[in-house]
């Protein structure tokens, strides 16, 4: 349907008071309070209704969705979650092996595979379901479905417990109940893709409230979030947020260049009653191999990772100040959907394929394209979503932007 024209009338001080009555009540809940500040006076919402499609809803706006996002207080849930992703890479076939190896001593293969960072990258692409339980701040659950096979994240309390079935393995480190950050190393629900999504909107992004759909069995509105920036690579984004609840319950991220979803995860079925206390139980199997994380590092990782979700999320951009968090010397250019993160690796390029040879370097050739510019020589790294050039000196580009916005941020860069 296309957007109405909105007859909200609130004022910049009514959002103010708005948002500082509900901000104590949002940061206590699995949304952030921060989503508040997305509001018409400091972002530009494109002002639209929903008062059509099927199901029939009452008319909202996009402010107001918004802020139904940051209020919902929902603390306990159990669905399962369906997920794909296509970022355009091509097949690895067994070609994680020789990165494994490739890596040396260092690498992840010397981690646990019950280890939740070893497996992010499997999400990466294809279809997976997750089955996801929570009650409150300081228990979850997530399990990854595979062929014949289960790997389940549990944070109980102060224990966060990782257990891959196939290998009959358990990762085991320590939170603290008052962070609740563990909890977020296997990103797997809509809620948590909508808040980056939201995170980049500002008076570079259309915000639309575009009709009305059915997810899981529930009503829902369908917040539309667009870059008005030409050299995004991001085409929109679509959130499905429940209608009583305002909770997201599907997240789909199109690409400009168009084709299938980039990201599509949606609920296939969810229920907000409480879960058994039992779900989040785990003793780990008689002959598991366990392993025990170092949990004084935890706070180090939840740090960094905040850090790269402002520096490198959809397209918000922010100045930084090199040599805090991330690589030495990381700076951001620009701002918004446009904005590309750079640093130097010190004159380190990128080897050719011919140079590294065997299935690494098909591999390498397979993604990259040889570019030039008033900087030099370097090469372009693509998926469908996110681009990288790597000069032959050794500096890095990274953003959702084109090839050519990336070869025009390094020439001016000279």
């Amino acid at each position: 349907m296309a957007p109405y024209e909105s007859d909200d009338n609130a004022t910049a001080a009514d959002a103010e008071e708005l948002r500082s009555a509900r901000r104590r009540k949002a940061a206590r809940y699995v949304v952030p309070a921060t989503v508040v500040g997305i509001a018409a006076a400091t972002i530009g919402l494109v002002p639209a209704l929903a008062d059509s499609g099927d199901p029939d809803l009452p008319k909202i706006s996009a402010q107001e969705l918004i802020e139904k996002i940051a209020a919902s207080d929902v603390q306990q849930l159990s669905g399962t979650v369906k997920i794909t992703t296509d970022l355009g890479l091509p097949d690895l076939g067994g070609l994680e092996n020789s990165l494994g190896s490739a890596a040396g001593p260092s690498g992840s293969g010397d981690g646990s595979s019950a280890d939740p960072s070893t497996k992010l990258t499997e999400l990466a692409s294809g279809t997976h379901t997750l089955r996801v339980a929570a009650d409150g701040e300081n228990r979850q659950k997530v399990s990854l479905l595979e062929n014949a096979a289960e790997y389940s994240l549990i944070h109980n309390g102060k224990d966060v417990w990782g257990y891959d079935s196939k290998s009959n393995s358990v990762f085991h480190t320590t939170a603290s109940e008052s962070d609740g950050k563990q909890k977020e190393e296997l990103p797997a629900t809509p809620k948590d893709l909508a808040e980056e999504a939201l995170k980049a909107a500002d008076k570079t992004t259309s915000v639309t409230v575009d009709g009305s759909a059915q997810v899981a069995g529930r009503d829902a509105y369908r917040l539309v979030i667009k870059p008005k920036d030409e050299g995004s690579t991001v085409g929109q984004i679509t959130v499905a947020v429940d209608a009583k609840t305002g909770l997201p319950l599907k997240f789909t991220l199109t690409p400009a260049s168009g084709g299938s979803a980039v990201v599509d995860a949606g609920f296939t079925q969810v229920s907000f009653a409480k879960p058994a206390a039992s779900t989040f139980d785990f003793t780990p199997p008689k002959g598991a191999k366990v392993e025990e994380g170092d949990a004084a590092k935890a706070p180090e990782h939840s740090e960094h990772s905040e850090h790269s979700e402002r520096s490198e999320g959809f397209g918000k951009g922010s100045a930084h100040e090199p040599g805090k968090g991330g690589p030495e010397g990381l700076n951001v250019i620009g701002d918004g959907w446009d904005s590309i993160a750079t640093f130097d690796t010190g004159g380190q390029g990128v080897p050719s394929g011919s140079d590294v040879g065997g299935d690494v370097g098909g591999f390498l050739d397979s993604l990259g394209d040889k570019v030039s510019g008033t900087f030099g020589e370097g090469t372009v790294f693509k998926t469908r979503l996110i681009n990288a050039l790597i000069t032959d000196d050794g500096k890095v580009y990274v953003g959702a932007v084109t090839k050519d916005a990336l070869v025009k941020a390094a020439d001016a860069a000279k």
